[in-house]
């Protein structure tokens, strides 16, 4: 199964480093029931980039709590064994968790496909994105739609063997 690892530039250094994911529990997104109920979709190519966008988000929400991170969101897409991402059975539909999955343990690098994450160019607006994300929470309109402007932009994908160069 492929799963979308949300991290942080330091996070993604600090897996490099260690040549693996973790420790576990990870939380990761994919292409689950829930997930496929809410987008109603059979393309699997829509579907896994719903899950990567449920990632992308996750990955700002990392930002907001990494003080001093560069301001690009990171997702590792990492195939894993079905066994080993598993959806919370038994919540209810909840539109803030759809896609998401945990994994017990560590994941090796080496299972990573790809790595995808900002643009140079996207800074500014992940940066206002994660300085709104409080008040987006709380219902605040206007901050909700400086959050959505992180959206707009498409994160760039990278090979896994380009990690030493975006952290470096």
């Amino acid at each position: 199964m492929r799963v979308y690892v949300p991290l942080t530039l330091p996070g993604l250094a600090a897996a490099h480093q260690a040549g693996e994911l973790g420790p576990g529990p990870l939380t990761a997104y994919a292409v689950t029931p829930g997930l496929r109920e809410w987008y109603v979709s059979d393309d699997i190519e829509e579907l896994e980039y719903a899950a990567l966008s449920r990632a992308a988000a996750a990955s700002l929400r990392l930002l907001a709590g990494a003080v001093g991170a560069p301001r690009r969101r990171v997702v590792v897409a990492v195939d894993v064994p079905d066994r080993d991402a598993v959806a919370d059975p038994g919540q209810p539909l909840d539109a803030s968790a759809l896609g998401e999955v945990r994994i017990a343990g560590a994941v090796p690098l080496t299972l990573a496909a790809a790595v995808h994450a900002d643009a140079d160019d996207a800074v500014e607006d992940v940066s206002a994105a994660v300085d709104a994300l409080g008040a987006a929470d709380h219902g605040d309109d206007d901050a909700q739609f400086v959050v959505d402007g992180a959206e707009d932009h498409e994160l760039l994908w990278f090979g896994v063997q380009e990690i030493p160069a975006l952290v470096g």
